[in-house]
């Protein structure tokens, strides 16, 4: 299996403290202004989504869909995480870079 570097980069931020992973601790991120990117995987519920979708457009957040919840899990050293919050500009532009560049699954 090919390592996906944007699940690496999230370990990354995630040993450096970077990111809060969880609906609880990212809703708490974004809500507090800590958040500079939301990420939800993919195979989240819909309510899950539209939740996060609101709250990151009230707060001014950024947003993006991506990975399954296992992945997300996987990366931040937990069994599953259907959203994780990165509080850190450098990892958040990073990642947003990233994702920008993976090839549509449709």
């Amino acid at each position: 299996m090919k390592q996906d570097k944007t699940y690496m980069l999230l370990g990354l931020a995630k040993r450096a403290g970077r990111i809060a992973a969880g609906e609880f601790l990212t809703e708490k991120s974004v809500k507090g202004g800590k958040s500079v990117l939301c990420i939800v995987a993919c195979d989240a519920s819909d309510n899950t989504k539209k939740n996060f979708r609101d709250m990151c457009s009230y707060y001014d957040v950024d947003y993006v869909e991506y990975g399954d919840k296992e992945g997300l899990g996987h990366a931040t050293g937990t069994q599953m995480r259907a959203s994780i919050s990165v509080n850190d500009e450098g990892f958040a532009g990073k990642i947003k870079e990233l994702i920008s560049q993976q090839p549509e699954k449709g």
